[in-house]
């Protein structure tokens, strides 16, 4: 920092005052100390990696992602559901080896030619890719506990689980041959309905589907109709709602439209927990809700019930 000074006249006196000029910039800088920055006073959001915890939506709990799928992505403290793959399904209920899937390559056509934002055929190619699977539903033949079942598995991660005629044609067959063998059958519904990409022809799967279970009901066997979140539209309205049972798991949402449709256009007010399981328990709809977890033992339960007419040896009271 550098002195000037600086003369002045007054009543012929002369004074001399030194006068300070602003210091160069890089003399500043270095001069003088940089003020720290004051706090806000918030605690530093701790960074969680990603793929190792999930947060409960119902409590917030943060779940070891490890503990979640070992709990079948059943929340350990407030046994929230959390959304479940076909697969992931699949193994959870059958023995091991024992499931022998069926129409594994059959694939959806784009009859109508849809075009929209993106077309159908798209559509089914990205989700696909996506999901690693044909269309909406897992079909086969498998072992739960000691019963034979037909058993079949819809995954709402494609497309919603909507039921187009893959959907459809899937599940007849299975159902069909489950009557020419003497099983039960047991399908678990996730959708929000009919496929609208492919119109009418996704509606005709709802008489098809009822239609194969009339035949296995007149053999006397039985079909357990398992339903998740959400069962809603065309699929509630046709084989998910006519089970020689029908279960539920907790908290599922299930009905045909949407209560936001219900109430615009019945201008009423609907009462609380509407189309979820409890609400249609507590009404007649369903006959029993069954935690994830629990669901293998409540089915192989369910099933030596209902086969026990056909055990070898039963007729005679052995």
């Amino acid at each position: 920092m550098s002195t000037t000074y600086i003369t002045k006249k007054t009543l012929g006196l002369e004074t001399v005052e030194p006068a300070v000029t602003p210091p160069p910039a890089d003399a500043a800088t270095a001069a003088f100390a940089k003020k720290p920055k004051v706090g806000s006073g918030r605690s530093r959001k701790k960074e969680i990696p990603e793929g190792l915890w999930t947060k409960c939506p119902k409590c917030s709990t943060m779940v070891f992602d490890k503990e979640l799928d070992t709990n079948l992505k059943v929340c350990p403290k407030c046994s929230h559901h959390f959304p479940i793959v076909a697969r992931e399904r699949i193994h959870s209920l059958v023995e091991t080896c024992s499931f022998s899937e069926m129409d594994a390559d059959m694939v959806s056509v784009d009859v109508l030619e849809f075009t929209g934002v993106a077309s159908y055929r798209d559509k089914l190619d990205a989700y696909q890719k996506s999901t690693q699977l044909k269309d909406a539903v897992i079909t086969g033949i498998g072992t739960i506990g000691p019963h034979r079942v037909a058993l079949g598995v819809m995954d709402f991660s494609f497309l919603g689980g909507s039921m187009g005629s893959v959907v459809g044609e899937k599940l007849t067959r299975l159902i069909e041959a489950a009557t020419d063998k003497d099983l039960p059958v047991v399908i678990f519904s996730t959708s929000g309905g009919a496929r609208m990409y492919e119109g009418m022809f996704s509606l005709m799967q709802m008489a098809k589907t009822c239609g194969a279970l009339a035949y296995h009901a007149e053999k006397k066997l039985p079909y357990l109709s398992v339903l998740t979140h959400p069962t809603m539209a065309g699929v509630s309205a046709s084989f998910a709602t006519v089970g020689d049972l029908i279960i539920a798991e907790p908290g599922a949402m299930i009905g045909f439209a949407g209560p936001r449709v219900i109430k615009d256009t019945t201008q009423a007010e609907l009462p609380p927990g509407f189309q979820t399981a409890e609400f249609l328990l507590d009404h007649g709809l369903i006959d029993s809700i069954v935690s994830r977890n629990q669901m293998k033992d409540r089915l192989v339960y369910y099933l030596d019930f209902m086969m026990h007419a056909r055990r070898p040896g039963a007729a005679s009271g052995n």
